[in-house]
C-alpha cells in the first residue's frame, strides 16, 4: 500500500483539515489514483483530533467513501503546531512521560478505529518515547504505564476485529534512535503477550540514514524480536560528500531540528542541529548526512546530494505488509507547488518499485 503523509499541508484545527488539507488530498488523488481507492496518510494535531467529535468523524468517513478514499494510518508524532512557528525540540512535547501524550494518542485511536476499512491493519506513528538519550527509572515507569494504557485500548479494538499498531518512530538524538534500540526497549517493557502485537515501528528512511542504520540488519533485529514494521516513511536525507563554502548553512532553517552526522573515515561526529555543526571548530571535513526530508525525487546538484540510494536499499528488503508513506514536510525546498511536488514523488517511487 502506498500513500503520502499530509503533514506537508498546513492545518492544525479540524476545520483547517477539512477546508485546507482535504481539498489538496483530493487533488493528489485525482492525479495519482484517479481510478482506484486512495489511502490517505492523515496527520492530525492534538487539537484537530480533539475537535473531531464522533459526529464529525462519521461525516468525514462518509466524505472519504464518496471520494473513494480511506484512512489506513495516522501521523501522531507532532502534537501541536508544525508549520507556522519554530518548533525545534518542542516538536517532541508532550512526550510519553506525560499524560497529554496518552490523551492525544487515544483520540487518534478512537478516530482510526472508526475510519479503518474492514480487514485492514492500521497504524499510528508516534515519537520514540522522548527527545534526549535517557530517562530516569521513575520516568521509565511512567512511560510504560502510559504505553500500556494505549496498547490495552488497541487490544480491546482487536477483540472486535479492528487491528491497529502503535508505531514508534526512531529518530536521531531521541531516546530511541535505531531499531536495535527499539528492540531492547520493548524487551525491557515486559509487556503482556496479548499487547505485544500492537506495538511496532515506523521506519523512517531519512532518520535511519542519518544514524547510519543498515536496513537488512535493522529489519532482521525487529523480526527476531517479533516487532512489526507497521509503515515505512519513504524520505530522503541530505548527503554532502564534501562541504563547499556555505553548503551546510543553506539548510539551516529555524523551524525544525536538522540533526547532522559527520563521517570522516572511522571518526563519526554527531550534532543536534546544523547550527551546532556550523558553530563547531574548523576544520570539518568528511561526508555529512543531515535530517531534512528532501523531496524523494531530488538527487541534488553540485552543492548537495541525497540518500535516495538508501531508499532503494530499504525497499529491496522491506518486510512484507509494511505500508509505504512518502514523508516530505518542507515544501519550500522545492519551487513546485506542494501538490505537484507530491505527485512527482509518487512518480519517482513508482518507477523504482
Amino acid at each position: 500500500m502506498l500513500t503520502y503523509c499530509t503533514n506537508i499541508h498546513r492545518g492544525e484545527s479540524w476545520e483547517e483539515v477539512r477546508t485546507a488539507v482535504w481539498p489538496r488530498v483530493l487533488e493528489v488523488k485525482r492525479r495519482v489514483f484517479p481510478d482506484r481507492p486512495f489511502p490517505v496518510g492523515l496527520r492530525l494535531s492534538a487539537r484537530a483530533a480533539r475537535e473531531a467529535t464522533p459526529e464529525l468523524a462519521r461525516e468525514f468517513l462518509e466524505e472519504c467513501k464518496r471520494n473513494s478514499c480511506f484512512v489506513p494510518t495516522l501521523n501522531g508524532f507532532p502534537y501541536g503546531a508544525f508549520h507556522d512557528t519554530p518548533v525545534k525540540e518542542h516538536a517532541y512535547l508532550p512526550d510519553w512521560r506525560e499524560p497529554a501524550r496518552v490523551e492525544y494518542t487515544l483520540d487518534l485511536v478512537r478516530l482510526l478505529a472508526l475510519w479503518l476499512p474492514e480487514g485492514c491493519t492500521g497504524s499510528i506513528s508516534t515519537l520514540p518515547v522522548c527527545y534526549g538519550p535517557s530517562v530516569s527509572r521513575e520516568e521509565f515507569t511512567r512511560v510504560r504505564e502510559h504505553l500500556v494504557l494505549v496498547l490495552q485500548e488497541l487490544a480491546r479494538h482487536a477483540g472486535r476485529g479492528i487491528n491497529i499498531i502503535l508505531a514508534l518512530e526512531p529518530e536521531p538524538d531521541c531516546f530511541l534512535e535505531t531499531c536495535r534500540e527499539v528492540a531492547g526497549f520493548v524487551a525491557t517493557l515486559e509487556l503482556p503477550e496479548q499487547l505485544r502485537p500492537h506495538l511496532g515501528v515506523c521506519f523512517d528512511c531519512c532518520h535511519a540514514a542519518v544514524v547510519l542504520e543498515e536496513p537488512r540488519e535493522a529489519f532482521a533485529v525487529l523480526a527476531a524480536a517479533r516487532i512489526p514494521v507497521a509503515k515505512i516513511h519513504v524520505s530522503s536525507a541530505i548527503r554532502l560528500p564534501a562541504v563547499p563554502p556555505g553548503a551546510l548553512a543553506v539548510f539551516d532553517e529555524e523551524r525544525y531540528l536538522h540533526q547532522a552526522t559527520l563521517v570522516a573515515g572511522s571518526d563519526i561526529r554527531r550534532f543536534g542541529d546544523i547550527s551546532h555543526a556550523l558553530a563547531a571548530p574548523p576544520p570539518l571535513s568528511g561526508e555529512w548526512l543531515v535530517h531534512y526530508h528532501l523531496p524523494i525525487f531530488d538527487d541534488g546538484n553540485k552543492s548537495y546530494g541525497s540518500t535516495n540510494a538508501f531508499i532503494r536499499e530499504v525497499l529491496s528488503c522491506r518486510p512484507r505488509g509494511a505500508l509505504l508513506e512518502i514523508e516530505t514536510y518542507i515544501p519550500e525546498v522545492s519551487e513546485l507547488p506542494a501538490e505537484d511536488l507530491i505527485c512527482r514523488e509518487f512518480d519517482w517511487l513508482r518507477s523504482i518499485l
